[in-house]
């Protein structure tokens, strides 16, 4: 948008304390500009480089208060998680969810919800990253990633859930990417490399995509602290030739995914680690290990209603692309 002069401004009081202080041949590092601030200082002629990749790698690993703080941040998205499990039901709406969510970081003292990913039904395979207002109904999987802010330390949260009752081929899909989740975190010490957790991750092929690109960020991992990625990256797109060496401080997030056999449910699960001296620690506390259940327990004449409902009856089935 139009600065009406004030880029020009900031840039012009940028070059004049670069003046001063015998820099104005130098080179400026610059974290993040907007462009017209970004054209105004080219136009002051100063030589304006990429300064981020400089912060990236001071903060690749972690200060003790650091790591407070980050954990922190978890723990907020470990209580909204807990209400958001106590809250799920059948016809409620995604957006629901993004406000009881929202709400609950916010009374805890959360500086900014970035946004919350509230996913549900068909919406799962192939999923997108936003929330809409789609009424969950029984049986559907629904996951959310949480990110927020507090103390300028960030989350990326994900769980998944099944309202009311789940088939086989969501529990299959769920078993499968904690599967993929823990044989990754098995692997973390100092001294590992991304490329070593990368090669226990499904190829693209292997989930339907037809490349590491247009999978990208399903099977990843990524570094949390004052931004929601930084370094290290896992990613079988990049890390097998770029590997990167972990080390004792290192925060960051590990997500899986796996679609199921059904072809519309899914299954999303992340976990952000502390690399240790000898291993790793898991931050996100809310459970994950198994598939859970979310939704009031219903009764029938013989008794507790299973919540494994693989086939309800013949006309539970799809129909016209519904669920």
């Amino acid at each position: 948008m139009e600065l009406y002069g004030i880029a020009e401004d900031v840039a012009a009081k940028i070059a004049a304390e670069l003046r001063e202080h015998g820099l104005a041949d130098e080179p400026l590092g610059v974290d993040l500009v907007e462009m017209p601030i970004l054209m105004a200082l080219r136009a002051e002629g100063i030589d304006v480089v990429d300064g981020q990749q400089v912060f990236l790698a001071a903060r690749r690993t972690k200060t003790r208060d650091e790591i407070s703080l980050l954990t922190q941040a978890c723990a907020m998205v470990d209580a909204a998680y807990d209400e958001l499990y106590g809250f799920l039901r059948p016809g409620v709406r995604e957006n629901e969810c993004v406000g009881l969510v929202s709400k609950v970081l916010y009374d805890l003292g959360s500086e900014y919800v970035e946004g919350v990913n509230a996913i549900s039904g068909e919406r799962c395979s192939p999923h997108p990253h936003v929330y809409s207002d789609r009424l969950i109904r029984p049986g559907d999987p629904a996951f959310f990633d949480i990110l927020h802010s507090h103390l300028g330390y960030r989350t990326c949260y994900y769980r998944t859930f099944a309202v009311g009752s789940a088939s086989t081929a969501q529990r299959d899909a769920y078993v499968r990417c904690r599967e993929y989740m823990d044989q990754a975190i098995a692997l973390v010490r100092p001294g590992a490399t991304t490329a070593d957790i990368v090669q226990v991750w499904p190829r693209a092929e292997e989930f339907g995509f037809p490349d590491e690109t247009a999978a990208f960020a399903l099977q990843y991992g990524h570094g949390v602290g004052l931004s929601i990625w930084e370094k290290p990256v896992f990613s079988r797109l990049v890390s097998l030739d770029h590997p990167e060496v972990l080390e004792e401080g290192m925060v960051f997030a590990l997500e899986t995914y796996w679609p199921a056999a059904d072809g519309w449910s899914a299954a999303r699960i992340e976990e952000e680690v502390v690399v240790t001296a000898d291993g790793c620690e898991v931050i996100t506390r809310f459970p994950a290990e198994e598939l859970l259940v979310a939704g009031r327990k219903y009764w029938t004449v013989g008794g507790e209603l299973n919540t494994r409902r693989e086939a309800q009856s013949h006309l539970n089935t799809r129909a016209n692309g519904s669920n």
